[in-house]
């Protein structure tokens, strides 16, 4: 008996299912009806096998799929329709790109017979998110389905992981097909996992060996390759202390010994200078950006640099490299472990206290502990961290919000940070943090937002409505576009153009959702406030009224040497 031939829509529920797909962000509209009519049947009843979330805008689903899959190491899923519905994942897509998240876009297509003639809601997906994905294709026809969803999972998630792009006309959905799932694991000229070279590894390990002044750069691709134990274990076995950037935070328990803080432009003191004292500089899943280099042509020329990365593209591209490395780092750093000797470093680490305790009296302190004024954003983190003990998830939004928030937060458990590092999307933190929810549905989720960013994507309210999604937003309001005022202040003779906000009331908003809200004016009332956001069940908005010119600090000034941090406004 022949079987049944199913629609390329409900094959393509079979093929999301056969990659494990559980949570699926979306929008419906015209050009992906089919697939929104195969997919009622596979969220309820016998055939049930997703959760679907409605988001309220299309972005918004690209978000929440990179928070899904930051905290869970999994394919966040989103499918959306043609047109402008497409265009709207674009930022997103981006975001995702050049952050190394993996995510899989679905977007609906006008048929194939009307490509290429203006028709209602088409737009050249393919061809607009090229540059900005790791792989973007066009399914024509219900029989390539299978075959297609199979390697996009694979390339989104293996290797450096990145955003995966699937246009798919109406046609193809509507047509029938005999469905048989394929599972990827080859694709011609694209090699995920590169074989560790020994000899380098050989060369990397001669060199630490050898070094009296080590110092470890570590980057998100340690928690992308899962290598968290292993980091640990090269770095206690050499004895190096490590810098952090702001997306690999959680790759390192904050409590580590061997933590010396965070890199870049608001980074900790002590790891930007003496990235221009080490003489041997480990970077590990990291690529050097701008934001953590400062001026390349001062850039740590002292230094020996051992470059670990699974991305070949990244060797050279911005710091010249003494040895690379090209492997994951899950496999490269017990390789380099294995060979390297004992180290005993002391000295060298105990150099850093100094600057560290410089830091935490001119910045740290009067930030998380001020005694008089308005509240400040370092003060309302650093509560929230040891409310939660540091268990929490850490979501942001981009701005000064980020940057307190990602500075005074604290990491105890992997996968705790998520932020738009590379892209600096404003409006990515509420979505994300609806994301996050999902993907660690069983940890605490708080997204730091700021006035700004909290309404680029205010709407997911929602979404957070409708679901309860459990997520903890802290409004920290100054009335400002907080981080422009800031550089306009320093850098624009505090010309303030366009960036003071008029508010909404965010007590009345927060009522027509549905979701408890405190404000807090008083530092005396910040703790009680948090305690009741955190013990409250389901979603809760917590604002905060900020100081106006809160300025976040350190700072190296765009176009400075690392080592030129300001401590002060006077610097």
């Amino acid at each position: 008996m022949a079987k049944e031939k199913i629609t390329g829509s409900e094959a393509l529920m079979l093929a999301l299912k056969a990659e494990g797909v559980k949570t699926i962000f979306g929008y419906p509209g015209g050009s992906i009806m089919p697939v929104y009519d195969a997919l009622y049947d596979y969220t309820r009843g016998e055939k049930k096998a997703f959760n679907h979330i409605l988001v309220r805008h299309e972005q918004a689903a690209t978000h929440a799929a990179e928070g899904f899959a930051r905290v869970s190491g999994e394919v966040g899923v989103c499918i959306v329709t043609s047109g402008p519905g497409a265009t709207n994942t674009l930022t997103g897509i981006a975001d995702a790109m050049m952050d190394s998240t993996p995510i899989v876009v679905i977007a609906g297509q006008v048929g194939i017979g009307v490509l290429g003639t203006d028709a209602f809601q088409e737009v050249d997906l393919v061809g607009v998110a090229q540059p900005i994905s790791k792989w973007s294709y066009q399914i024509r026809h219900a029989e390539d389905i299978a075959w297609a969803v199979s390697r996009a999972f694979y390339i989104a998630k293996s290797g450096r992981p990145g955003p995966v792009v699937l246009d798919l006309p109406r046609n193809a959905q509507v047509e029938t097909v005999d469905f048989q799932p394929q599972k990827a694991d080859f694709v011609r000229s694209y090699v995920a996992y590169p074989e560790v070279n020994m000899e380098a590894v050989k060369e990397a390990a001669n060199l630490i060996n050898h070094a009296k002044k080590p110092l470890a750069l570590v980057g998100q691709g340690v928690e992308l390759g899962h290598a968290q134990e292993e980091l640990k274990a090269f770095l206690e076995k050499a004895d190096i202390p490590a810098g952090r950037t702001m997306l690999g935070l959680s790759a390192l328990p904050s409590s580590h010994p061997l933590n010396v803080g965070m890199l870049g432009m608001h980074g900790n003191y002590a790891p930007n200078i003496k990235e221009q004292e080490c003489d041997v500089l480990i970077a590990i899943g990291m690529r050097f950006s701008d934001r953590v280099t400062g001026n390349l042509a001062t850039y740590a020329k002292q230094a020996k640099v051992i470059h670990l990365d699974i991305d070949k593209s990244e060797i050279d591209k911005n710091v010249k490299t003494t040895v690379a490395v090209i492997a994951d780092c899950k496999d490269s750093l017990p390789a380099i472990t294995a060979l390297i000797n004992k180290g005993d470093h002391k000295e060298w680490i105990d150099s850093f206290r100094s600057l560290k305790e410089k830091e935490l009296k001119k910045v740290i302190e009067p930030a998380i502990h001020p005694t008089e004024g308005p509240l400040l954003m370092g003060e309302v983190v650093n509560a929230v961290a040891e409310a939660t003990k540091g268990e929490n998830i850490t979501v942001t939004d981009v701005g000064q919000n980020q940057l307190f928030a990602t500075r005074y937060s604290h990491y105890l458990q992997k996968r705790s940070i998520v932020t738009s590092g590379g892209l600096g999307t404003m409006g990515f933190g509420v979505p994300a943090a609806v994301g996050a929810t999902f993907g660690a549905p069983g940890r605490t989720v708080v997204c730091f937002s700021g006035d700004g960013g909290f309404q680029m994507n205010i709407q997911e309210l929602g979404t957070i409505m409708e679901q309860q999604a459990p997520v903890k937003i802290v409004v920290m309001n100054n009335n400002y576009l907080g981080n422009v005022r800031q550089w306009q202040d320093m850098f624009w003779q505090r010309r303030k153009s366009f960036t003071r906000m008029m508010n909404p009331c965010y007590e009345l908003i927060a009522k027509g959702y549905g979701i408890p809200y405190t404000a807090v004016v008083d530092r005396k009332d910040l703790k009680s406030a948090i305690e009741k956001m955190l013990s409250t069940a389901g979603p809760f908005i917590l604002e905060c009224a900020i100081l106006e010119d809160d300025d976040i600090l350190p700072m190296t000034p765009p176009g400075k040497s690392v080592d030129e941090m300001m401590l002060s406004m006077d610097n």
